[in-house]
């Protein structure tokens, strides 16, 4: 096995990030192209430099920060946290109480790591469910989260979005919608309504997530449940400073859902092309993805008995496309949990940089890599581990 536990994955992403490191360094930042969907980033002008301060900055940004955020969520009041990760921490400290239940609805199992470990750490219980025939709560249940859109971008159909909602308030247990990607996927694209405008308690979204703010969490909701969760967000550091909050207010300001959009043309056409590559190739609302069941199908060979995991094959393909074509995908930089699916996202900035060939020829070379040494595990350690 080459990835046993969450500190291979922390091994992993260091060494990603180092390699990243020296491209940049070396090679200017136009040699990296992030096709992540994670790129983000910090669009402040010079004269918000200033304004940067442990009070100043939350007391300037503030106004601005509740203007842009509510219209992005809706809701009647939001607040910033460092992560969507915290936002959510916070939120299961604030509203559940240990042997309670968090109940948890997705598209497609599994669901992000960060649910499941914050209700462990507040001695909760938690059940999570991707079928609405399936979905019952109890009378432990203090907590109801719903997923707008999974790490790999299946949305949640509107009626069973709905449903959800209505069955959750019917036993008096509040909502939280985790959209870190779906408030604008399931909007722009799908054109669902807002979270906030279908009943949810709170929302949460990430602004680094085909949108250009920082990696960090907004979270709306209603006023009651945000101020407990701002209590606690306060008491456990999870509040996101004043950099983050000018960061996101700007990239608020200037978000516009064309770029989304524009990317669904050039999908289709890449998507036909890749199919010709890799078979398993499918489309995400945004780009197009590979799994790592399509991977291991891709290099199977009957001869050999291959003793490695989804998780590996994909992060092993990321990595490769990353050290060999300098293109950046979620598998080799992720947090520890992440998908190992391999995503390109069209909406990205660094996309508009690279052709259609590019990227087909890019995916070509480093499938013909990964099957000339998936068999050999020091070349394969070599890839995940030495940058």
């Amino acid at each position: 096995m080459l990835i046993c536990s969450s500190l291979d994955e922390v091994k992993r992403r260091e060494t990603a990030l180092k390699f990243i490191a020296s491209l940049v360094k070396n090679e200017g930042r136009t040699s990296l192209y992030d096709l992540s969907g994670l790129a983000g980033g910090f669009p402040i002008g010079k004269s918000e430099l200033a304004l940067l301060e442990t009070y100043a900055g939350p007391a300037f940004f503030s106004e601005s920060l509740q203007k842009e955020g509510i219209k992005h969520l809706g809701g009647e009041k939001v607040i910033a946290f460092n992560r969507t990760t915290a936002a959510i921490l916070a939120t299961i400290l604030a509203l559940v109480k240990p042997d309670d239940e968090v109940i948890h609805y997705l598209p497609e199992l599994p669901s992000h790591p960060s649910i499941p470990r914050s209700v462990k750490l507040q001695g909760a219980s938690y059940r999570e469910f991707d079928s609405l025939d399936d979905f019952r709560i109890s009378e432990k249940t203090s907590l109801v989260v719903i997923t707008g859109s999974t790490m790999d971008h299946k949305i949640i159909p509107l009626t069973d979005f709905e449903k959800i909602i209505k069955i959750s308030h019917d036993q008096k247990v509040n909502v939280l919608v985790d959209d870190a990607s779906g408030a604008r996927l399931r909007t722009v694209v799908y054109n669902q309504p807002k979270a906030m405008d279908m009943g949810a308690d709170l929302v949460v979204t990430s602004t680094d997530k085909l949108m250009d703010g920082p990696r960090a969490g907004l979270m709306a909701g209603k006023v009651q449940l945000i101020g407990l969760i701002k209590d606690k967000a306060h008491q456990f550091g999870l509040e996101a400073q004043p950099p983050i909050i000018a960061g996101m207010v700007r990239a608020l300001q200037i978000f516009n859902p064309e770029r989304i959009l524009d990317s669904l043309d050039r999908r289709d056409k890449l998507h036909q092309l890749l199919m010709g590559v890799v078979k398993g190739t499918e489309k995400t609302p945004t780009g197009i993805m590979i799994s790592p069941d399509t991977l291991l199908k891709e290099v199977t060979d009957p001869q050999n008995d291959m003793n490695i995991s989804e998780r590996e094959i994909g992060t092993l393909m990321s990595m490769i496309l990353l050290k060999e074509h300098h293109i950046l995908t979620i598998p080799a930089v992720g947090m520890p949990g992440v998908s190992s699916t391999i995503r390109l996202d069209l909406a990205s900035h660094d996309a508009e940089r690279l052709d259609d060939t590019q990227i087909c020829q890019a995916i070509t070379d480093s499938l013909r890599k990964l099957k000339k040494i998936i068999h050999n595990e020091e070349l394969c350690w070599s890839a995940l581990y030495e940058s």
